[in-house]
């Protein structure tokens, strides 16, 4: 793994006109953090700042920016996106033309560069992260939103990405009423999908996780069905839920870290290590196998590159939809604060954890070895 340290970094300052600084007032660990500590994704540099996931308060605005002031408490998507774009104007955010200021790599990898990320490496722009005091978000009128009063600092933070990331894997993935949606992973983005696949109307949802403590918060919070790998036969209970057909959605939420029983894990994680594949698809190769012919399958978790034994005979021969993306906050942020609002969408729950941010390294070490039970480990600057 990586060396985490906290550290003195220079204040970040106004570089454009559309430019706003924010003073983070709290900030989240995530799951794809733990890719670019423990070395999967390759594109870091000492001294860069890690966090995507944040609320604030902002103090300083550029000429341009028309929707913001200073003072205003906002929660920011943490994919950088112009607004202005061709893929902006069709709301796919997350693969804008101008966010990323350093498309080369990703261009060489992917062939064609998606949107910015804060503190997620030089591949996505090399932008500095949310842990920290103070954070500059370029394009301040498109991805900040202003958080309603009766939304406090916890319940909004995981809109900036979880709560985003999960209803987009819902929404594009098809959920409508009356379906059997099955989610892999009940981590905050695998709770989130499933709270938005209850709201769109499903009629069963059902999470699978080896964690109990995240099975039952998805049960208490999202209204779904847990299922524990390690004691369940999950392919037999998604049959017995679908009348044999198969989950009509299935929603991939773990990445590129997949944990899976038996000799597979052990094959796929030193795979993994030599740099044989870049990512470990237990949990995408399940989905596909257990969805319905004519189903759909969406992928939420990250992935950097090359899997093995991705099975595209099962996709092609039972007619699957398989879609993927990074998260298009800026599409979804409004919407969910407003549900928030309401009460329809709570999160603060997932924030197992509240820490000040000189315990960063402590808390990114609870939260990768699950340790008393965290499921996110909240930093407060």
């Amino acid at each position: 793994m990586n060396k985490l340290a906290v550290r003195d970094v220079p204040d970040p300052r106004l570089r454009n006109e559309q430019d706003i600084v924010v003073k983070v007032r709290k900030t989240v660990t995530c799951g794809s953090d733990l890719h670019l500590i423990g070395g999967y994704i390759p594109f870091m540099s000492r001294g860069d700042v890690l966090g995507h996931e944040f609320v604030g308060e902002v103090v300083e605005v550029g000429a341009q920016v028309r929707k913001h002031k200073v003072g205003d408490r906002v929660v920011v998507s943490s994919f950088i996106s112009c607004g202005k774009c061709w893929y902006c104007s069709q709301q796919l955010y997350s693969l804008c033309d101008n966010g990323n200021t350093n498309p080369a790599i990703t261009e060489a990898l992917w062939g064609f560069s998606p949107g910015g990320c804060f503190g997620y490496s030089h591949a996505m722009g090399g932008f500095a992260g949310s842990h920290a005091e103070y954070i500059r978000v370029p394009y301040g009128d498109v991805g900040a939103f202003t958080i309603p009063d009766e939304v406090d600092d916890l319940r909004a933070l995981f809109a900036s990405d979880s709560a985003a990331t999960g209803w987009m894997g819902a929404d594009l993935g098809g959920v409508r009423p009356g379906d059997v949606v099955a989610i892999w992973g009940a981590g905050a983005v695998g709770q989130m999908a499933a709270r938005a696949s209850v709201l769109l109307g499903a009629e069963r949802v059902l999470i699978i996780d080896r964690y109990d403590n995240r099975l039952d918060q998805a049960a208490k919070f999202a209204g779904a069905e847990p299922l524990n790998y390690l004691r369940d036969d999950t392919g037999s209970a998604l049959l017995e839920a679908t009348g044999g057909r198969g989950p009509d959605v299935c929603i991939e939420a773990v990445g590129m870290e997949a944990h899976t029983p038996g000799p597979q894990q052990a094959y796929d994680k030193v795979k993994q290590q030599l740099r044989l594949q870049t990512d470990r698809p237990a949990a995408v190769r399940d989905a596909i196998y257990q969805a319905r012919k004519g189903g759909s399958v969406f992928v939420l978790g990250v992935y950097a590159g090359f899997v093995d034994k991705f099975p595209l005979g099962a996709m092609m021969n039972k007619g699957l939809t398989v879609r993927g993306a990074q998260m298009h906050g800026q599409r979804y942020i409004p919407m969910l604060l407003e549900r928030m609002a309401r009460g329809e969408l709570v999160t603060e729950h997932l924030a197992t954890h509240v820490m000040p941010l000189d315990r960063g390294p402590e808390g990114y070490r609870m939260f990768k070895d699950k340790e008393d039970g965290c499921v996110r480990a909240v930093f407060e600057p």
